[in-house]
């Protein structure tokens, strides 16, 4: 399950690298992504069983990653997400943090002048990761039918094990 979830989580990071310049969202922080894992409660206060306005309250205004029955992830406006279908959905909130801190995208693209479908092979390399601690975190919501089944937090810890990540940079984003 863990290894389905690493690649779930490895393609929407591709997927969102590659949408992900251009567009200029607030971040979350490290605090962001804990998760109360007795009452399954984020740190913002959402919970298994709450309906999109409490996710959307406490989430509307970032970038959330759509995927409905396990197709690629996309972006869509918040009025979009299909929370009610009678399929599974899950929402993705990723965020990148460099050395401690959150990091933009788009400004990670300007600042090293890469191309967006380039920063992840870019914050993978062996000589970005020896000056930097690159760290990836997400948060992945579970719906069905309408209210959240599921929460799950995790991070990637891009120092430790960048061989695992490398294996994926090349891997296609429609």
């Amino acid at each position: 399950m863990k290894k389905i979830i690493m690649l779930l989580v490895t393609h929407t990071l591709l997927t969102g690298l590659l949408a992900g310049c251009g567009e200029s969202t607030p971040l979350l922080t490290a605090v962001d992504y804990e998760l109360d894992v007795e009452t399954n409660t984020t740190n913002k206060g959402v919970s298994v069983g709450d309906t999109p306005e409490s996710f959307l309250a406490a989430y509307g205004e970032y970038k959330i990653f759509t995927s409905v029955d396990g197709q690629d992830y996309q972006v869509l406006p918040t009025e979009e997400i299909p929370f009610d279908s009678e399929s599974t959905v899950i929402t993705l909130l990723p965020t990148f943090f460099i050395d401690g801190l959150p990091a933009d995208t788009d400004f990670l693209c300007e600042e090293n002048e890469i191309e967006k479908a380039d920063l992840l092979t870019f914050l993978s390399s062996e000589d970005y990761l020896s000056s930097h601690t690159v760290v990836y975190y997400y948060l992945l919501f579970t719906w069905e039918n309408g209210v959240i089944a599921d929460i799950h937090s995790s991070h990637m810890n891009y120092n430790e094990d960048s061989s695992y990540y490398k294996e994926y940079s090349a891997y296609p984003a429609n």
